[in-house]
């Protein structure tokens, strides 16, 4: 993907990951396979009798989703079993873009920190409106590149 398409697909992505409330999806305490066949008033056994599975495998589908050991496939099944839909989503801890931009500021900082030290090393001490100007240089040429190279660690 180049630049231009990955700016609007990290767009698009924005506006649609907005409208989910990470408070509101938060995993409750037991999982949600208790948590939605509590609410429905279906005990394991009945919910294993919808799934064609042994009650035991109840047992073990909650405690995997507790313990994050479970599967998309399982609580697919789970969800079907219980008239649910099984919604997979990351939700970013602000928008795309926002970490985006933050990453390529922290990618400017570490290369203006080198610079800086070697420029003090020869006695060539920048001023500050000049580390200003090149810290916004160096952002807005990270960001003009390849987006695979932010994600670069050296």
């Amino acid at each position: 993907m180049n630049t231009d398409q990955t700016r609007l697909a990290r767009k698009n992505l924005d506006r649609r990951l907005s409208k989910l409330d990470r408070e509101a999806v938060a995993w409750p305490p037991f999982g949600w396979i208790r948590a939605i066949r509590e609410a429905l008033g279906m005990t394991p056994t009945q919910l294993a009798k919808r799934m064609s599975v042994a009650r035991p495998r109840i047992h073990e589908l909650e405690k995997a989703e507790k313990t994050g050991a479970t599967t998309i496939k399982s609580l697919r099944q789970a969800a079907e079993a219980m008239d649910c839909t099984l919604v997979y989503a990351f939700v970013p801890n602000g928008s795309l873009d926002n970490i985006v931009q933050k990453r390529a500021q922290r990618k400017a900082d570490e290369q203006l920190t080198r610079l800086e030290h070697t420029m003090r090393l020869e006695n060539q001490t920048p001023e500050k409106s000049d580390l200003a100007d090149e810290r916004a240089r160096l952002r807005a040429d990270i960001l003009d590149g390849s987006s695979r190279k932010l994600w670069d660690d050296a």
